[in-house]
């Protein structure tokens, strides 16, 4: 008697097993045998090695066309994690713990080709998505970022759509709020002005706007700030008359990404404090 399983139908089946003390599967086809190890040799020979048809990739070119494909078994990998071998008789194919549980992948369960194929997209699209949560896992990325790295990683281009869009629906990117906490970070932890901080976003790929709204919210005094610590150390390592001083110092706070007005007002200030009388205008620098 068939039974239903969601949309899909499920046949009984039977059959015997071998168990193996060396164990590279976990047969989990029947209830209970999650602690019931079977070696993939001993599958081999269960099925007959001659017969078993795997599609490489999950390339589904092999399966026959308009037939029912019923699921024999299905077997834990211990390595890749949380990877699945499902047989259909002398076929097979791999997939995700995710994909297997939404599509209720269990012994008996009747497919047809074309819905394996559905199954075998949404499996490219969760590997897709483990390999961008493994690179968010070291630290915050933009989706610019993440996009390059499924790329560089072979990933089809609607497959980066896919989990990009993911990934910002469960709030793992969020590139304003990274714009944000980068230019703070830059601009107090490294010293940093808004045009290096500006360069930096456009690099790691953040739209135009949300760099500009970013660096709308690092305040004028933090700024001043940070320009005026840099300028009060570099100060005390050059060497040189005043003139000399304040040319190599405005040069490399305008480096560092500060403005030549703000640098030049740091450096007035920096010179009035030292009690040093000078009257060179710094706009002409």
């Amino acid at each position: 008697m068939e039974q239903r399983f969601g949309k899909h139908r499920s046949k009984a089946y039977t059959g015997a097993g071998k168990d193996s003390e060396e164990n590279e599967i976990i047969d989990i086809s029947d209830p209970g045998s999650w602690e019931n190890r079977r070696s993939y040799k001993d599958e081999e020979q269960e099925r007959g090695a001659s017969s078993l048809v795997e599609a490489e990739g999950n390339d589904l070119s092999v399966f026959p066309e308009g037939e029912e494909l019923t699921i024999t078994s299905v077997q834990l990998l211990k390595s890749p994690k949380f990877r699945y071998r499902i047989y259909f008789g002398p076929f097979q194919v791999e997939v995700h713990e995710d994909v297997m549980v939404k599509y209720r992948m269990m012994k008996g369960t009747v497919f047809t080709k074309h819905e394996l194929e559905e199954i075998v997209i949404a499996d490219e699209r969760q590997r897709g998505y483990g390999e961008a949560l493994k690179y968010l896992s070291r630290k915050p990325r933009t989706s610019f970022e993440i996009e390059t790295r499924l790329k560089e990683k072979g990933w089809s281009e609607e497959t980066i759509s896919e989990v990009i869009e993911r990934l910002i629906q469960e709030r793992w990117i969020n590139d304003a709020a990274y714009a944000q906490e980068w230019a703070g970070q830059r601009l107090r932890s490294r010293g940093k002005g808004k045009a290096w901080i500006r360069y930096e976003l456009r690099q790691k790929g953040i739209s135009k706007p949300l760099i500009e709204e970013a660096l709308g919210q690092v305040s004028e005094d933090d700024e001043y700030d940070s320009a005026m610590q840099l300028a009060q150390r570099k100060w005390r390592t050059v060497s040189g008359e005043t003139a000399d001083k304040k040319r190599k110092i405005g040069a490399f706070l305008m480096r560092r990404g500060f403005s030549g007005q703000l640098a030049g007002k740091v450096l007035r200030e920096l010179i009035q404090k030292d009690g040093i009388e000078d009257r060179d205008e710094w706009e002409d620098l």
